[in-house]
């Protein structure tokens, strides 16, 4: 059970047992229903949902809480096509109205898991407002200094990923494998 205080515990909770269930399942439901978009509308993601999507991010899971991360949100036409026609997969960059640039701390041993945690949370924060996005590596491609030059971020951090968004002019929906194929209880056993 929950210990005492903590938020979610029933106990401690205010909200009618029904209402709190039907809250918790909104964060499912985000959560299971993003998909990668590469695709967007022309529409302009308003400041306020970028500023709630970076709050969100920033409360993310970070080894002994040194947050390493350092992310540039990136709205200029030139320089998103300029980080499109760097990225070997990300050339749909330069269509996205916005394109967030997640960097770590070099001398952290957990920046990669860091920001990987901040950059999912970035993406769950932007989909509960309708936005979009593609998480595109940054981490051990030979692009992301020339990504980090161009945006003028010190040596000290290195590019873990960038993540364009927008409202989706389309999106697919693949499938995904079941529970039973990737997780196990206790011990693994062959199927």
């Amino acid at each position: 059970m929950y210990p005492s205080g903590i938020p979610g515990d029933p106990s401690t909770t205010h909200l009618p047992p029904a209402l709190l269930s039907t809250c918790m399942n909104v964060g499912t439901t985000i959560i299971k229903s993003r998909r990668s978009v590469r695709n967007f509308k022309e529409t302009r993601v308003p400041d306020e949902v970028v500023r709630d999507a970076l709050e969100c991010a920033r409360q993310a899971p970070t080894a002994m809480n040194l947050q390493p991360w350092l992310v540039g949100v990136i709205t200029d036409r030139e320089t998103l096509q300029k980080i499109a026609d760097l990225a070997d997969h990300g050339k749909f960059i330069g269509t996205a109205p916005v394109c967030f640039a997640v960097f770590g701390e070099r001398g952290q041993k957990y920046y990669l898991e860091d920001c990987s945690a901040f950059t999912m949370q970035l993406a769950l924060g932007l989909w509960s407002y309708g936005v979009g996005s593609c998480w595109v590596a940054g981490d051990k491609k030979p692009y992301a200094d020339a990504v980090r030059t161009l945006l003028q971020v010190p040596a000290t951090h290195t590019l873990v990923s960038l993540l364009p968004a927008g409202y989706p002019a389309e999106m697919a929906t693949p499938a995904k494998k079941e529970l039973g194929q990737i997780s196990f209880t206790n011990r693994y056993a062959p199927p």
